[in-house]
């Protein structure tokens, strides 16, 4: 089958980056992305589009994998891994670190953690850049434009960018990496969440499973250039000091033992 129609184009200015996922349609608020400030990186060390495999071509194994757990996971509507998936949609600072609050053994929020929170808008500043170039040499699209389905949210606040690879994928993993650089005891925790977090799009249905492998490349290769960054070096030596004192002092967060018994889950 071909692929016939084209999402609108998806918005990205670079130099104190605001990424939006496309524009709303009418009716639906597009999902909200804090500003990212300017990146550790040089202007062009990355391109991600060379680092991932090519994105699957219509009808081709990989393709036809995409479109298989696109089905099966429609079963998983209005389950609780389908809420969990539903709750991953937001990316905003105090969403992510309620997402991996529980990894981590301790309440995060952007007020409790504030370097840290810095250092991560910094690397989300430059996985966006290498990921929306990839996305719009691609320009694969979403799995729901393919085939009939319902997402875990409003179609409008997808359907104006690409699929491949996953913007949230990127996003999950690099809040991941870092973590579990900051807190390696907590380290296969941390891990297993941010995997779950990419793996909460196929669920939703607003990615195929090959865009969040895809993100997952794009957010290791982004962290392991990062660490030849003596200001990233630095910035998260003290994001480490940050996160221990707040582990000796801080609240522990509620009802992580349902959120690990579903991360533990396999969704397809």
């Amino acid at each position: 089958m071909k692929h016939q129609r084209r999402p609108l184009r998806a918005g990205l200015a670079a130099a104190g980056i605001s990424i939006l996922a496309g524009g709303a349609l009418a009716g639906s608020e597009p999902v909200k992305f804090p500003t990212l400030p300017k990146g550790y990186l040089a202007p062009g060390v990355l391109n991600a589009e060379r680092i991932v495999p090519p994105a699957p071509s219509d009808g081709d194994a990989r393709d036809q994998v995409d479109r298989k757990v696109f089905q099966s996971t429609r079963a998983l509507k209005d389950g609780e891994r389908w809420k969990l998936a539903t709750r991953d949609v937001d990316m905003m600072p105090a969403g992510m670190m309620e997402a991996f609050s529980c990894s981590v053994g301790v309440k995060l929020t952007p007020a409790n953690a504030p370097k840290l929170n810095g250092v991560m808008m910094r690397v989300l500043g430059d996985s966006m850049i290498a990921n929306e170039s990839a996305k719009h040499h691609f320009k694969r699209l979403r799995p729901f434009q393919v085939a009939p389905g319902e997402i875990c949210q409003p179609e409008a606040q997808v359907a104006g960018s690409y699929d491949y690879p996953s913007g949230h994928t990127v996003w999950g993993w690099s809040w991941a990496l870092v973590l579990a650089e900051l807190a390696p005891d907590r380290a296969t925790d941390i891990l297993a969440r941010g995997r779950a977090y990419g793996q909460s799009r196929a669920v939703c249905g607003a990615h195929n499973a090959s865009a969040v492998e895809a993100g997952g490349m794009v957010a290791a290769a982004t962290n392991a250039t990062l660490h030849g960054s003596p200001e990233f070096r630095a910035d998260m030596d003290a994001a480490r000091a940050e996160l221990v004192r707040l582990r000796a002092e801080g609240e522990t967060p509620p009802a992580c033992e349902a959120e690990a018994a579903l991360v533990a889950q396999s969704p397809y």
